[in-house]
């Protein structure tokens, strides 16, 4: 029986550090726990929030209703002929995952190595890191919807995914809880190495652990650990632009990034528009810009999610002040 807890302090439930309260909680960890909780809501009417390893979302000071963390620790391997299928359950950490196939000679998620969060949080954002999304190797995502209880597998195609994006920040926003994924691997030599200095990262002929260690070190190297300085990794997303527009910044900004993709758009590094604009180590009151990334925003201690807001908004005003490109935040804002 999963148990139900009273005003539980959630600061410490998510990488930002932002202060939070919620009226009840609950982290079941098996399905049968997840669905006599979410009927117990259901009966008490209770708004449900929905949790995983807390690094990609905004929290209200108070939230209302219960959160629902689902702690489904289990994964197991099923061979395919020359591929893996990995199942694992949504409270799986995301980075262990990673590197414990990666030990195992399977290819596919080394690229995704030092992403925090839990499994089950993986398909809302579509994650991805260089130069690899989830899916291109998600086979099907395993849910229970919110309402009726029922559980059902939904394939790749139906997910949706876009650029940091799928069918789970819109049509199933809140009305479903992701419990399963299923992943594909191979045993066959598959590095991709075309993203940054990856290639000068590994040896000629790397194994899977190796190209995860080389992703690590440069990510540490950059990033911030969430475990020593509060933030959410990259707060912006790399904002999607029409040829033509990035054709006329190139003419102003010859060095700048930019990576061509489908559909007649270009993607910009929005860390570099930050830093273009001198906001790379700024600091307002509790929040700032890391020194090392623009592309991160930390929280030193002290302030809320309406300060953090208020200082994304500035440097959003700013930078569309001068390139004329909004800037959209990744992590999920959760209403109070």
């Amino acid at each position: 029986m999963t148990t139900l807890q009273q005003s539980v302090d959630l600061t410490r439930s998510n990488t930002l550090r932002l202060p939070c309260h919620v009226d009840w909680y609950a982290a079941p960890q098996t399905l049968s726990g997840l669905q006599a909780v979410m009927h117990e809501a259901a009966n008490r009417r209770w708004p449900v929030t929905l949790l995983g390893g807390g690094s990609n979302v905004l929290l209200p000071p108070q939230l209302h209703g219960i959160a629902i963390r689902p702690s489904f620790q289990h994964w197991w391997l099923e061979s395919c002929g020359n591929d893996v299928v990995a199942y694992v359950g949504a409270g799986v950490n995301w980075h262990s995952l990673v590197m414990r196939l990666a030990e195992r000679g399977l290819w596919g998620l080394e690229n995704l190595a030092l992403i925090p969060g839990n499994c089950g949080a993986a398909p809302i954002q579509n994650i991805g890191a260089y130069g690899v999304e989830l899916k291109d190797v998600l086979l099907g995502v395993q849910v229970v919807g919110l309402k009726s209880g029922n559980l059902r597998w939904m394939d790749r195609v139906s997910c949706q995914f876009g650029y940091r994006d799928s069918i789970f920040k819109h049509q199933l926003a809140d009305k479903v809880v992701i419990t399963q994924l299923a992943l594909r691997l191979s045993r066959q030599p598959a590095p991709r190495l075309h993203y940054g200095d990856l290639a000068s990262r590994v040896p000629a002929s790397p194994n899977p652990l190796a190209v995860a260690n080389a992703v690590c070190t440069i990510r540490q190297e950059k990033l911030p650990d969430p475990q020593q300085l509060a933030n959410a990794g990259s707060f912006f997303k790399n904002p999607l632009v029409s040829n033509a527009q990035a054709a006329r910044l190139l003419q102003t900004y010859p060095d700048m990034p930019h990576f061509p993709q489908p559909e007649g758009l270009t993607k910009l590094a929005a860390g570099w528009l930050i830093d273009q604009c001198g906001l790379k180590g700024g600091r307002e009151g509790a929040f700032g810009v890391h020194e090392r990334q623009a592309l991160v925003i930390v929280h030193f201690g002290g302030g809320d999610r309406r300060e953090l807001l208020q200082f994304a908004g500035r440097i959003i005003q700013v930078v569309l002040d001068r390139f004329n490109i909004e800037l959209e935040p990744e992590p999920r804002l959760i209403q109070a």
